[in-house]
């Protein structure tokens, strides 16, 4: 099978002038929001060029991600992986335990196939939660977010106001998904081995699978939801609706391998 970077990366023109700047966009953040400022990261491949150019520029600029207590062996094995290849610290936030007891007694471990209601619920316990206490006391965040990854995020600016009034920052909103795998290429950035086996999106294991050849972007997030707008919350912005459409039963693993072979 072929690896993500040999499917991917391709190095369009203009990819230099976006790598550019995104580096003065991060340079800025930095500079504007010193010691008040971190990247919330999910260790996909977007984050992870992201820490790389912050690294690579040695901004100020803390690390974080979400450990909801769901996430694939590969992705924990991230951290580790991250923090030994650059020397740095990431901050882990996790969901208060009791809360997820809780959640788990009154609604399942599966809960989040049972109703979209139930996996915002999840959601909100294991992510929107935990990021509150991420961004506690900092007035700026990065993130990967891409206009390409979806129709939902296709106006995603360079920057924005999240609901706390913090500014969110999205330096890599104009990239392809060709210069991202090419920059990783280019710089041997670590990343998660899921990408390999046509993982596009990598959130929590019971919430993502692999796409198949055609199917969009975030099509293995919640893929068992009939909604247009596939997010947890952490990125929907305040003028976006909410559906409320019932969910599809997920496919069993059956259907799931054979998606996966045929990828």
């Amino acid at each position: 099978m072929s690896s993500a970077v040999q499917r991917h990366a391709r190095a369009t023109p203009g990819f230099a002038e976006r790598v550019d700047a995104a580096a003065a966009r991060l340079r800025s953040a930095a500079i504007h929001h010193a010691g008040r400022i971190v990247q919330a990261t999910s260790l996909g491949a977007e984050d992870m060029v992201i820490t790389d150019l912050v690294v690579r520029q040695r901004l100020p600029i803390a690390l974080a991600t979400l450990d909801t207590g769901k996430l694939h062996a590969q992705t924990l094995e991230l951290i580790a992986r991250l923090e030994a290849h650059y020397g740095v610290a990431v901050e882990r936030h996790r969901p208060h335990e009791q809360a997820v007891v809780e959640f788990v007694a009154r609604h399942g471990d599966k809960a989040m196939y049972r109703s979209i209601e139930l996996r915002k619920a999840c959601c909100a316990v294991r992510k929107l939660e935990p990021l509150e206490r991420l961004l506690a006391g900092r007035g700026a965040w990065v993130t990967g977010l891409r206009r390409e990854q979806s129709e939902a995020r296709a106006e995603v600016p360079f920057d924005e106001r999240d609901a706390a009034g913090r500014v969110k920052f999205n330096p890599l909103a104009d990239w392809s998904w060709a210069d991202v795998w090419q920059y990783i290429a280019d710089h041997a950035v670590p990343y998660n081995p899921l990408h390999d086996g046509f993982f596009p999106s990598i959130g929590c294991a019971p919430c993502t699978r692999a796409i198949a050849l055609g199917e969009p972007f975030r099509a293995g997030r919640w893929w068992w939801e009939q909604e247009d707008l596939r997010e947890c919350g952490l990125h929907v912005r305040q003028d976006e609706p909410q559906q409320q459409q019932q969910p599809h039963e997920p496919r069993g693993p059956q259907e799931q391998a054979r998606r996966e072979a045929t990828a």
